[in-house]
């Protein structure tokens, strides 16, 4: 827990819940609601580099996909009051911010606490979806700032690299048949060619960590939290990201999967069309091959772990649920993937 909060704009805080995160996102000090005489606010602590190199390092590069300012530059400086302008999607408002004295920056934010995007109907995703074309259609063309990411798609799924890989370990393939394990060795394999698709396709302002977590409601309307990676991405990116991403830690059963895919992919084509962008062809491939290239590493990490007798879950998300488990529930999920990649590859 902070301690010494030096921004607050609710008083003296009384009461601290800290908040389910990416405790391993070396960019984040923390994420609390916390109480205080003048209400609730979320705290999120961005902190500066370390001399880490793992994974989830932070980084002082503006283009880094982990550059530790960015959230805090795209609330202090109205982007992310803009960027849903003429839509219903808002992101929380902004009630305080500022530096602390240890090189940390303090982000006091609204509590958007109304229902979480895990619990959200697929009626009510494909209604965010088609709200998040109608954005995306109308951000392409606007201006880079220094500050956004850039290849961030390259940058993030890029940074993986499993050697030795079992493709045939004996675990996987109990739930997974041959065809499926073919098809995800040629998505890594092919990596590098979906990572160039992706920035070849008409380009917007991505919001580029779009799933449930991210997701909550003020009201009826849309909230899109945690804007640590905006920037610049293919038409299509974020909407992939929100199918996969809904299903992969077991957020909503995975038998909801077609339709939700169905249902996401038509509502924000219709709202890209609203928007005034019709290219149907290139946004359908755009989610094909940003969807294959952002989860190539999956498997490959997923084996790699069961070789190495660890779990295959997710460290933050996944807890409760076996090997088996999350094997089984990940197959049709890799099923999509590994279609999607043929549909960006070979067309």
């Amino acid at each position: 827990m902070l301690t010494d909060p030096r921004h607050s704009p609710i008083g003296t805080p009384t009461a601290w819940q800290a908040l389910t995160h990416n405790a391993a996102n070396e960019a984040t000090g923390g994420i609390w609601r916390v109480s205080g005489s003048g209400g609730t606010a979320i705290l999120k602590v961005a902190t500066p580099p370390s001399e880490s190199d793992g994974q989830w390092a932070a980084s002082d590069d503006p283009r880094h996909w982990n550059y530790w300012k960015r959230e805090y530059l795209a609330y202090s400086t109205g982007a992310t009051t803009a960027y849903g302008e003429g839509t219903t999607i808002s992101a929380p408002r902004l009630l305080a911010a500022g530096p602390r004295a240890d090189g940390a920056l303090e982000l006091w934010l609204e509590d958007a606490d109304g229902t979480p995007g895990q619990d959200w109907s697929v009626d009510r995703l494909a209604d965010f979806a088609e709200q998040l074309g109608l954005a995306q259609a109308r951000h392409v063309g606007t201006a880079s700032q220094p500050w956004h990411s850039r290849q961030w798609l390259r940058q993030y799924a890029g940074r993986h690299d499993y050697r030795d890989i079992d493709w045939d370990a004996p675990k996987a393939a109990e739930h997974w048949p041959d065809e499926l394990r073919s098809g995800l060795r040629s998505v890594w394999e092919r990596r590098t060619d979906l990572f160039d698709l992706v920035e070849s396709l008409p380009q917007t302002l991505c919001h580029l960590d779009v799933w449930p977590m991210n997701l909550a409601t003020r009201g009826d309307e849309p909230v899109l939290l945690d804007w640590s990676f905006f920037g610049s991405g293919a038409i299509g990116e974020d909407i992939a990201n929100l199918i996969a991403d809904t299903f992969l830690d077991g957020l909503q059963p995975v038998g909801l999967l077609p339709e939700v895919e169905s249902a996401l992919t038509d509502a924000y084509l219709a709202g890209l069309a609203a928007g005034g962008y019709r290219d149907e062809a290139a946004t359908r491939k755009a989610i094909a091959a940003s969807g294959a290239a952002k989860y190539a590493w999956l498997a490959p990490m997923m084996l790699s772990r069961l070789a190495s007798g660890q779990s295959t879950g997710s460290v933050s998300y996944d807890t409760d649920s076996g090997d088996d488990a999350v094997l089984a529930r990940r197959r049709p999920i890799f099923e999509m993937i590994t279609a999607w990649a043929r549909t960006a590859l070979d067309t």
